[in-house]
């Protein structure tokens, strides 16, 4: 199989498309997608957002240290791009989109009710890396909807949920899983 070089360029795809929701209170409060996120620990649990400088997010969560990374579904993708290309500086994208804003449990950051998953993510450390700052984040609670637990394992059904991803300008939904880890131990 013949290789093509590329130019050197962030291809880690796919990415979750998030909605990340950020403010100290309903006045303040703002959306912004990211895909720039991640799990970056296990113990203890700690994530990582990248976002421009630039964004009117930044700010809020510079001076709060605090966000929610809130999943995305299909039936979320209209939200999640339009979040994606207007300014909370010219929008008040939770009324505007309908999306309902509700107190987290442990930052001042608001959940979307309409997400399958939130997490509230406490910022430990600001990284400048060029385009976008890392903001690495201590995971401090994390909310699931009822609807997306699968009652027999107690886990939280990504397959049922249709959960939104982002590559090279696209965004794709996931299909389910095709198997366990470890599951080649099995096979030996």
């Amino acid at each position: 199989m013949a290789k093509i070089n590329l130019k050197p360029g962030a291809m880690l795809y796919p990415l979750p498309a998030v909605l990340v929701s950020c403010g100290s209170g309903p006045e303040e409060y703002n959306l912004l997608t990211i895909s720039w996120t991640g799990t970056i620990c296990s113990v203890p649990p700690m994530c990582s957002i990248s976002v421009r400088q630039s964004r009117h997010s930044y700010n809020i969560i510079r001076s709060s240290m605090e966000f929610v990374i809130n999943l995305t579904t299909a039936e979320m993708l209209q939200m999640v791009d339009w979040c994606g290309v207007r300014s909370g500086k010219d929008h008040a994208k939770f009324a505007e989109l309908k999306l309902t804003a509700v107190k987290s449990d442990s930052v001042k950051a608001p959940l979307i009710l309409e997400s399958p998953v939130n997490i509230e993510c406490v910022v430990k450390q600001v990284i400048p890396l060029g385009s976008h700052d890392l903001f690495i984040s201590e995971v401090v609670a994390v909310h699931a909807d009822e609807t997306y637990i699968d009652p027999k394992t107690g886990n939280v059904s990504f397959e049922k949920a249709s959960l939104l991803c982002y590559a090279q300008g696209q965004y794709f939904k996931t299909s389910g899983p095709i198997e366990k880890f470890g599951f080649t131990t099995r096979q030996m």
